[in-house]
């Protein structure tokens, strides 16, 4: 069945009719084309564009497609062009002549924007839903770990000591914004397009702010050419996705670094690791190559709508059609990979003396004793030659900072004195940042209980 038959003689070529169809993905849209046609056939009946009774029936009708749906005893198949075509055969089927007005005062183009955005807007608030939860697996490892010292790095090179909190603090941070950023998304986009016909509006007398309230939009769109054309939110919600993705994909990179033999810093739980099929000793980081394997995925979808877009004229055009099948993968992929990477955060194991280890023999209290000489009355360009200077002696010796006798340090430097062994400590280094932000227990404590009241609220 077509909705636009009557105007040809001839039946559509079979291979441009597969070409054309869309129900093999359109039908995700089926709730939100129920939800859509029961608003619209709610506020045909109530502007008296149709009976009362007509739109109890189509409402009733509609009900009952849904819930065949859901219980599986209706099948969309691709007997339909797309699910809209698939909705109103089967409404018709049930309830005779009335289910032939629902499309009254309707496009087809505003339909599939309406089912777009609804679709768009409910999943940026379950996406949002996944970044929440795992923003609560980072604060409670965070809560943990406000001791567990670890080196910090610049050019992957361990710069200075920081702690465990303080590194999943920095990631916090950025799912904190991909959240902000969806919150955008969803402000800007909650206006409804039905109403605004195939590009010209209508002429029956639709009350598009009831149609706006019953679908909890803020309120109808200004412009019923744009109302059919618009993608900004879907390319908005593809580039956030994409963001998202490239924050899990650095994190991810970090673990997989942390997990290597020669870093050792983290134990990975077996439920979310692989082995090999030839070296038995293996234990693979696969969920985190994964994730960032499948950030260049949801780069792509990104890019395709993008170049899809840029070249078409108003209004509607069949183009547009190719939204949804790059988009909806993005959608499951980005879940997905949320939902695996936060299990894979909540079971893995920090090896705490390792990591301890790792910043002494990285130099990482290097600008502390540089700091300490300045303390001393020492100019901090000197300062920073002698503590050179150390470095190179460590080096030569094979040992760290923390291990060279008063006497070495002497030598290189009559100023120091016993006191540099505490001014050096990791637990010193770590603990007198207390500026906020830095990894300082008290200012590390004060952004938990931050961050704690933040996900409480929002």
């Amino acid at each position: 069945m077509k909705l636009w038959g009557g105007r040809f003689t001839k039946e559509t070529n079979e291979l441009v009719n597969n070409f054309n169809a869309s129900i093999s993905f359109d039908q995700k849209f089926y709730k939100q084309d129920v939800r859509g046609s029961i608003a619209h056939a709610t506020m045909l009946a109530k502007a008296g564009i149709i009976s009362e009774e007509e739109g109890k029936q189509i409402i009733d009708g509609l009900n009952s497609i849904l819930e065949d749906i859901e219980s599986g005893k209706l099948v969309i198949n691709d007997e339909y062009e797309d699910i809209h075509t698939f909705m109103e055969a089967n409404l018709i089927e049930r309830i005779g002549d009335a289910g032939k007005k629902l499309h009254t005062g309707r496009s087809r183009n505003d339909q599939v924007a309406l089912d777009m955005r609804l679709y768009t807007r409910d999943e940026v608030l379950a996406v949002d839903d996944e970044l929440k939860e795992l923003l609560r697996v980072i604060l409670r490892i965070m809560k943990e770990n406000v001791d567990t010292f670890m080196p910090g790095f610049t050019h992957l090179q361990k710069a200075q000591p920081v702690t465990v909190a303080h590194h999943f603090g920095a990631y916090f941070e950025m799912f904190k914004r991909d959240r902000s950023r969806l919150i955008d998304i969803y402000e800007r986009m909650n206006y409804c397009p039905l109403g605004a016909g195939a590009l010209a509006g209508t002429t029956y007398p639709l009350d598009r702010e009831l149609t706006a309230s019953l679908l909890d939009f803020y309120g109808p769109t200004l412009n019923s050419m744009d109302s059919v054309s618009d993608r900004d939110y879907v390319i908005e919600f593809l580039s956030a996705l994409s963001t998202i993705m490239m924050h899990l994909s650095r994190f991810s990179e970090e673990i997989i670094i942390w997990n290597s033999n020669e870093y050792k810093f983290i134990e990975l739980d077996d439920a979310f690791s692989t082995g090999s099929s030839i070296m038995p000793q293996k234990k693979n980081p696969d969920i985190a190559e994964l994730v960032r394997g499948k950030t260049g995925r949801v780069y792509g979808a990104l890019m395709s709508i993008l170049t899809t877009m840029k070249g078409i004229p108003l209004a509607y055009n069949k183009d547009m059609q190719e939204d949804k099948e790059l988009t909806f993968d993005a959608i499951d992929t980005v879940k997905g990979c949320i939902s695996l990477f936060k299990g894979m955060l909540d079971t893995l194991v920090f090896n705490k003396a390792r990591m301890e280890e790792s910043c002494k023999h990285g130099f990482t209290n290097a600008t502390d004793a540089a700091d300490y000489l300045v303390k001393k009355g020492v100019p901090f360009r000197e300062a920073h030659g002698i503590v050179g200077q150390l470095v190179l002696f460590c080096i030569d010796k094979g040992i760290a900072l923390d291990d060279m006798s008063l006497e070495d340090y002497k030598k290189i430097s009559p100023v120091f004195e016993n006191d540099i062994y505490d001014a050096i400590s990791i637990k010193t280094c770590v603990n007198k940042r207390l500026t906020l932000g830095a990894p300082g227990p008290d200012v590390m404590k004060q952004v938990i209980e931050f961050n704690e009241n933040y996900l409480n609220t929002i």
